[in-house]
């Protein structure tokens, strides 16, 4: 165990083991630098929650830093608003870059140098070849590829034609510098990869109009690295057939710095997409409202459901850092947000579904305030208020004319219930309306009830409620999965991820009625519901003005003892 791991509770890993070595050998003179790269194309989910907390880990843990570094060379698909996102979206997690905050496109004067020196060191030429052409001549897996036509330029015209590309002379798609590598590597990612493209008539949300060739990511990537003085460049396993392309630049450049690639499983979570592509047709064909929608893996919309960040960096130490791909259960994350959401989260009562009841030998017009804990084995989250009255909400579902089985805790016709913090009450009549519908239960209390259980008086069953008078209305939205398989994205016969979209996923819930201690919630306040889940609040009202909770994870896996049942059936 290294000096590293007895100062944090991180569990140790492969690259920390590396990193370990490194610093035992003085490499680097015992630097540690890392960053995070993200492409500012869309919003964050889960996968790069996992790739935040190991990096800026890392950096904390070796007392080293970390940079923000935004790889912003596609502005085709890029916008400010997934800058701003993903700057939000680190601060939540926990983590800080001070001033390390760079974008890729602070180094395109530089880059485009280092374009020129390859060219000068006749290891790159600018090729006519257009994409089709292009795929041809690479070649297979299985077959090596030609060389292009234009791959013996000489120094000088490829210098020229650089140059007339930078200034605009060419459109689009007529031209490209590449690398001079190898066109019969068996790692197709040498065969004469592409260094610069041209991109006429976009604007970039950096530097504007000021470029008309753009450099491609496998290039930018590791100078972006060696000019930041990166030490360990820690990316996902994907790019593993990459690291030879990586180390070809930096060692052609002969750069002063020269970071180590290093790979790691990404993250697949089971009832989860995390494609970015796949991610932004929800949000553009309307699958999703948007990209924070509470629905979807993004770090933003786990926000907004009511996820702590505590519980997300959790799951991310939970999982571990490996080189081996694996799915990891749905229910470990959800599991991760419930241990953090019962630690912490104060109680309150909410009747979701209500039903009226009147305590007909309750005193008319009386109104007690009840003491009541905020939380049960927390006393410094201190008490509330809650109001009783004559008449008060439960929900429909804590009522049955008669009990179907002796498991039946709740309230039934002639039967007895005591309410959660309150008073025992017996039901006495039913009434329905012209329909034959349950609209009221007309019931009586025992006022020798309150508090401890008198000797000898059996209840069976607790259940929540509201005070009728006091209570807030509200739009209650029941979040689940957003996919009802558990792998959406292994398309089977053809199928399309979204034929696994959960119908189910959302319901809305509008006659809900809360106890008003919850009239004070702000944005983002999470609770726990008493029998119902955890909920957050929402910073959204309903279309009829009313204030909005989310579900934010129920109070038990419901999904295991379904998932238990597909299993025996499969």
């Amino acid at each position: 165990m290294s000096e590293h791991e007895t100062s944090t509770s991180t569990p140790s890993n492969f690259i920390r083991q590396m990193i370990d070595e490194d610093i035992a050998a003085n490499k680097n003179n015992g630097k540690v630098a890392t960053r995070f790269p993200p492409e500012p194309n869309g919003y964050l989910h889960i996968g790069h929650a996992k790739s935040i907390c190991l990096n800026f880990g890392i950096g904390e843990d070796y007392k080293g830093t970390c940079n923000l570094r935004f790889d912003d060379t596609n502005p085709h698909k890029e916008k400010l608003e997934f800058v701003e996102s993903i700057q939000k979206d680190v601060r939540w997690l926990g983590f800080d870059w001070g001033k390390q905050h760079y974008f890729a496109s602070d180094y395109f004067e530089q880059l485009y140098d280092f374009a020129v020196q390859l060219i000068q060191k006749g290891k790159a030429y600018v090729c006519d070849l257009n994409a089709e052409e292009m795929r041809e001549y690479r070649g297979t897996l299985t077959e090596p590829g030609k060389d292009s036509p234009y791959r013996e330029r000489s120094i000088v015209e490829n210098l020229e034609l650089f140059a007339k590309m930078r200034a605009g002379e060419f459109e689009d798609g007529t031209k490209v510098l590449r690398a001079k590598i190898d066109m019969t590597s068996p790692n197709i990612n040498l065969r004469d990869p592409t260094i610069y493209r041209i991109r006429h008539g976009v604007v970039h949300h950096q530097t504007g109009e000021s470029w008309v060739i753009y450099p491609m990511y496998d290039y930018t990537h590791c100078l972006s690295d060696s000019i930041e003085g990166i030490t360990h460049s820690i990316c996902t396993l994907e790019f593993e057939d990459h690291r030879p392309l990586y180390d070809w630049f930096l060692d052609t450049l002969e750069t002063a710095s020269h970071p180590q690639q290093i790979e790691f499983s990404r993250l697949s979570l089971q009832y989860t997409i995390t494609s970015k592509r796949k991610l932004t047709s929800l949000v553009d064909d309307g699958h999703v409202a948007s990209w924070d929608d509470p629905r979807m893996p993004t770090i933003a919309g786990m926000r907004r459901r009511g996820y702590p960040p505590e519980a997300i960096r959790d799951f991310c130490s939970r999982i571990g850092v490996t080189k081996s791909e694996n799915t990891v259960e749905m229910g470990v994350l959800e599991n991760c947000v419930r241990e953090a959401l019962n630690e912490h989260a104060p109680r309150r009562m909410a009747v979701l579904n209500p039903l009226k009841v009147v305590i007909e030998n309750y005193p008319e017009g009386q109104v007690e305030q009840l003491q009541v804990a905020n939380h049960p084995q927390d006393e410094s989250m201190g008490k509330r208020e809650i109001p009783m009255s004559r008449e008060i909400f439960i929900d429909k579902d804590d009522f049955l004319e008669v009990a179907p089985n002796k498991k039946f805790k709740r309230l039934t016709l002639g039967g007895e219930v005591r309410l959660r913090n309150g008073y025992v009450i017996r039901c006495d009549e039913m009434i329905n309306n012209d329909n034959g519908d349950l609209i009221e239960l007309r019931c009586s209390y025992d006022p020798a009830t309150l508090g401890a259980n008198p000797e000898g008086r059996k209840v069976k069953g607790v259940i929540h409620w509201v005070s009728a008078e006091h209570g807030i209305k509200a739009e209650v939205r029941v979040y689940d999965r957003l996919f009802n398989h558990p792998t959406p994205d292994s398309a089977k016969d053809g199928q399309e991820y979204t034929v696994h979209l959960n119908p189910e996923s959302m319901a809305i819930l509008q006659d809900c009625v809360l106890e008003p201690a919850l009239a004070c919630a702000k944005q983002g306040d999470r609770f726990q519901f008493e029998r119902e889940g955890y909920f957050c609040k929402d910073p959204a009202v309903s279309a009829t003005g009313l204030p909005v909770f989310n579900r934010t994870v129920s109070l038990r896996d419901s999904w295991a003892k379904i998932e238990k049942e597909a299993a025996k059936s499969a």
